[in-house]
């Protein structure tokens, strides 16, 4: 009987020589090498005892190897000189380190008939040097010829991760500087004479803008990565509405413009994240008011059902087709090279943390409008939002010239017969409150 060889973790035990050139013989298909060369990744394949058989181009490619008979009967850790592969008693896998490592753990899952991804940390010796890997590693069980062999697939996060550390030191380090900035700007604001006031204000405002873009990278981020928390609580929709447009009347993009709020007679409660709607909500205004000409004006609204809310936000001015089907795509933009994140940011944070839907429609007559359909309480896993809202692909649906537009008909309304909104876009006549560029707020009843 064969003695078990020591260890802390994974088995020990290898594969004669003449079996593992055996085994690597059933890999010469030229098929099989031109597919897993064909793959971007490092694929090895691995026998029974987690040792190499064949290994693809990228690997011999990264190693300067011409062919990979000197790392047949390795094991993964011993092919990146692991330290852990070096303290082990039989190698990878043996030592008491190896209890953690991801690529340990998807082999040995993989070897129990189960496919698993897992990301795998490997500290290197290179003589007096130690490197830092980290690696995302697939590993998929197949049978051949009665033997059981995993397809194991390297792909090198390190980058990734590097990138992911420096951004979180960089939002850390650089947001106490801005918020060290704005306070400061706040306590010369209340104590400057009044001849300086306006100077003041400016330093204040620019720094408030600072704080709130570098804010909003970092949510982005945090969103595209999966780790943006939500925090839903009940939100008034209307009431926020109006926050929005009382923190973008004082925003650079709305000099010379009016802000109008339209009146809800509807209950608009909900609840959601509020601080992730306003971001949407705010960036659609910015947008709006970029888009909108000098004494042009803004309208934003919401109206309601008994399931969902509707946010509406429209400006003078019309989307071209081309533009059209490219709005909500990450990195298209009208504005020039480096933009292109602000209505994608939308589209992410509404449908994928709001649980909503977004869309708009554009009229050749002269008018654009953005709507955000919110469940009333989409985090009871059953409230959907569907009603009111533009039809797959593209969330675009068009009013063709000379039709009313969707809000107004919506309320069974025509442009001329009492509908909030006239025929180029603007609100008319009812309850309304307006901002205008001097951060002033007036109620009106008419236009």
């Amino acid at each position: 009987m064969t003695p078990t060889l020591p260890t802390f973790h994974a088995p020990a035990e290898r594969s004669p020589d003449a079996d593992l050139l055996r085994q690597a013989g059933l890999f010469r298909d030229p098929t099989l090498i031109s597919l897993l060369d064909s793959v971007t990744d490092i694929v090895l394949i691995l026998n029974r005892h987690r040792q190499i058989v064949f290994v693809n181009r990228n690997l011999l490619e990264l190693l300067s190897l011409s062919d990979g008979a000197n790392l047949l009967g390795l094991r993964p850790g011993e092919l990146f000189h692991c330290e852990n592969a070096c303290d082990g008693p039989g190698g990878c896998g043996t030592a008491d380190g190896c209890r953690e490592c991801g690529a340990v753990k998807a082999v040995l899952c993989a070897l129990g008939d189960e496919r698993r991804v897992e990301e795998c940390r490997i500290t290197q010796r290179k003589g007096d040097d130690v490197l830092a890997y980290d690696l995302k590693v697939c590993a998929t069980p197949f049978d051949r010829d009665g033997e059981r062999f995993i397809i194991f697939a390297i792909n090198d996060i390190s980058h990734e991760k590097r990138r992911r550390a420096l951004e979180r030191i960089f939002f850390h380090d650089i947001l106490n500087t801005a918020g060290g900035l704005r306070n400061l700007a706040q306590m010369i604001l209340e104590e400057v004479p009044l001849d300086l006031r306006g100077d003041t204000m400016l330093l204040h405002r620019f720094s408030n803008a600072l704080v709130e873009e570098i804010v909003t990278q970092k949510l982005l981020l945090a969103a595209e990565t999966d780790e943006l928390p939500v925090d839903p609580h009940p939100v008034d929709g209307v009431e926020l509405l109006r926050d929005v447009a009382n923190l973008y009347a004082g925003h650079e993009a709305a000099r010379g413009r009016t802000l109008t709020v339209l009146s809800c007679a509807a209950d608009t409660a909900m609840v959601t994240d509020s601080t992730l709607l306003g971001r949407v909500l705010g960036n659609l205004v910015k947008n709006a008011l970029e888009a909108t000409p000098e004494q042009g004006e803004v309208v934003l609204g919401c109206d309601c059902d008994g399931e969902c809310v509707t946010f509406r936000v429209r400006n003078p001015g019309y989307i071209r087709p081309d533009v059209q089907r490219q709005i909500f795509q990450r990195s298209f933009s009208t504005k020039g090279m480096g933009r292109g994140l602000g209505t994608y940011s939308i589209r992410l944070l509404t449908q994928n943390y709001l649980k909503g839907r977004v869309g708009f429609e554009t009229s050749p007559s002269g008018w654009t409008e953005f709507r955000v359909c919110l469940p009333r309480d989409a985090f009871n896993g059953t409230a959907t939002c569907e009603s009111g809202m533009p039809d797959a692909p593209g969330d675009i649906r068009h009013d063709l010239p000379g039709l009313a537009p969707t809000w107004a008909r919506e309320q069974e309304q025509i442009p001329g017969e009492d509908s909030p909104w006239n025929d180029n876009g603007c609100a008319r006549g009812g309850d309304a409150t307006a901002w205008g560029s001097d951060d002033t707020a007036a109620a009106r009843s008419g236009r």
